[in-house]
């Protein structure tokens, strides 16, 4: 079987196509699928700023057709030899979920393909499986949306633990637009950037509540340390002043 997957629920747009060869016919197992191609265009909002939904479905209306050529080029098939149209059904981002959804019903209607929408959170841990070839694992699952400790039990995929406020990803948003730093190719890539570059190490609160957890304390005192240093009342643990000069300094390479 040949799969070709849209995803669309947040900024970056993908599409790819995975093979999944037929136990009956073949020597590999049932979980065993190949990644034929897997190409991503992502909507980068300005620096300060988070991504509103009407400019990212816009901009995945502009490149989903082409992108979807260049992932049949790559993975060199036939449009006879594919099975099914995948895309993302939810949870995610209404605006965007629904310009991939048409791109995703209009390749159906034109190639005659079935079309099959996919849980975001359940489209994760399957990739997960899939390239880790994992037959039960105990999922840690974490994304711009989502935080959350995930088993399959019982016929279904259940939560067992999971954020209280904000997730992880969108935690390191929220603190990407705080200190005005890029969002390409990634506001959390760059922050580790930055941290690795630190010269002080400052506390701030973490929460843990049974299985849960909760982050809008880290968010709600990092941005307190933030304005601070460009207050210029930020000091460090050995009394040294932070300014935003210091910040300036390591975020000129982006």
């Amino acid at each position: 079987m040949y799969a070709v997957g849209l995803e669309g629920s947040a900024n970056k747009l993908g599409v790819g196509i995975i093979h999944h060869p037929s136990p009956l016919n073949s020597k590999t197992t049932k979980n065993s699928s190949f990644i034929l191609s897997n190409l991503r265009h992502t909507y980068h909002s300005p620096p300060g700023a988070g991504f509103l939904p009407k400019d990212t479905a816009l901009h995945h209306r502009s490149h989903v057709a082409k992108l979807t050529l260049d992932c049949l080029r790559e993975a060199n098939i036939p449009l006879s030899a594919i099975s099914c149209i995948c895309y993302t059904k939810g949870p995610g981002m209404g605006a965007p979920l629904q310009s991939v959804a048409i791109a995703a019903r209009t390749l159906a209607l034109l190639w005659d393909k079935p079309l099959v929408g996919v849980n975001h959170c359940v489209g994760h841990i399957e990739m997960g499986r899939t390239i880790t070839h994992a037959q039960n694992p105990v999922v840690l699952y974490v994304s711009g949306g989502n935080t959350q400790v995930i088993a399959y039990a019982s016929n279904r995929y259940r939560i067992f633990g999971e954020t209280l406020d904000i997730a992880v990803g969108n935690c390191l948003d929220r603190f990407a637009r705080t200190l005005n730093i890029p969002n390409d190719p990634a506001p959390g890539y760059n922050i580790e950037q930055l941290a690795k570059k630190g010269r002080h190490i400052l506390d701030i609160p973490y929460a843990v509540k049974g299985m849960d957890v909760s982050f809008s304390g880290i968010l709600a005192r990092m941005d307190e340390l933030a304005a601070q240093m460009r207050a210029g009342t930020l000091k460090s643990p050995e009394g040294d002043a932070i300014t935003p000069e210091d910040l300036n300094k390591f975020t000129r390479d982006f």
